[in-house]
This record gives C-alpha cells, structure tokens and sequence, in this order.
C-alpha cells in the first residue's frame, strides 16, 4: 500500500503540472520524459534478479536471498531520495527533478522487485493466490490513495510537500515490511 502510493504521491499527478507549470516543459516533453522513465522503471526491474542474486526463485549463491531486512534497507534507502530533494528544488529545481526521478525510480524498481518475490516467498503454502491477490489490491488501494494525495497535496503546499509526504509513505512501508515472516522457502 504505502510503497506504490509514495511513488504515486509526487509522481502522478504533481510531477507532470510541476514540469508543466513551473518549468516551463511543453506537453509532449513532459509526456517523453515520464515515459522514459516508466520504461527505465521495468529495465531496472527485470534486471533486478542478476542485481540481487535470484534467479528464477532461487538464490545464485547461497543467502543471497533477499528478506524483510533486505526490502527495510531498500526503502529506506527510499525515503531519502524525496526527502533529500524537497528543500534542493530551490537551488536548480529541473536537475534536482530530473536527477532525483532517476534515482528514486532505480531505488524504488529494486523495492519494487524485491516486495514482488517477497510476497510469493511470505505466502501461506495453502492461500497463495489469496495472499498474492491480495498484495496487490492493496498497492492498488495505495496508488488510488498516492494518487488523491498527489494532487491535493500539490495544490495546497506544492512539490516540496509532495516529496516529503512520498517519503513519509516510504517509512511507513519500510516499517510494516519487517512485520512479515516468512512462510514457504521458494
């Protein structure tokens, strides 16, 4: 839930009307630009397993596998990169976005990734599907909720507070993440 509605806090709807309205983008750049990164997003995250040691649910060498710890480090990670950039935007505000979207999509596609093997390794033998089925209507329900966020939170205190909430979010997940034990071994 928190970790896809942190990336969607500042990235759906505050992102595009900031490169639009503050930085002068035209549509069709800010379009590109958002495209790029959704496509960089799925490169980061299919070479995710070579990067983390998994390879087809099974660890390359042994206790490269990785764990609630591996997800907790990995969000924090996370949570440093908006807070980081909220009180930059003043300094130059479209590297700062530009740099800052790069390097919380790497980070977050990582997370993303390892949340992804994580829940089929946490899943309960009997009610895979059940569990499975559900993580993912929960980050549904926190990309509806990151996404409301992103546009009220934008339009009441603007791209720095977006930031701030998106990272906030990032804290949250990365502390109910080390709640969850594992229930199979893949």
């Amino acid at each position: 839930f928190f970790l896809f509605g942190a990336r969607d806090i500042w990235f759906v709807v505050a992102l595009p009307v900031f490169l639009e309205s503050v930085l002068g983008w035209s549509f069709m750049a800010v379009g590109t630009f958002m495209a790029a990164w959704v496509i960089g997003y799925g490169f980061v995250q299919a070479i995710t397993p070579k990067l983390t040691g998994i390879k087809k649910g099974k660890a390359v060498e042994e206790g490269a596998k990785p764990t609630s710890m591996t997800a907790m480090k990995l969000a924090v990670l996370l949570a440093l990169v908006p807070i980081a950039m909220a009180p930059l935007l003043s300094w130059h505000p479209q590297t700062v976005i530009v740099v800052g979207l790069m390097i919380f999509g790497i980070v977050f596609a990582l997370n993303s990734a390892v949340h992804s093997y994580l829940i089929v390794s946490f899943a309960d033998e009997d009610g895979a599907s059940k569990d499975v089925g559900f993580y993912y209507m929960a980050n549904a329900g926190g990309r509806l909720i990151g996404t409301l966020l992103s546009g009220l939170t934008y339009q009441f205190a603007g791209m720095e507070a977006s930031l701030v909430v998106s990272s906030v979010f990032v804290m949250l997940a990365a502390a109910l993440v080390l709640k969850a034990k594992p229930q199979t071994e893949l």
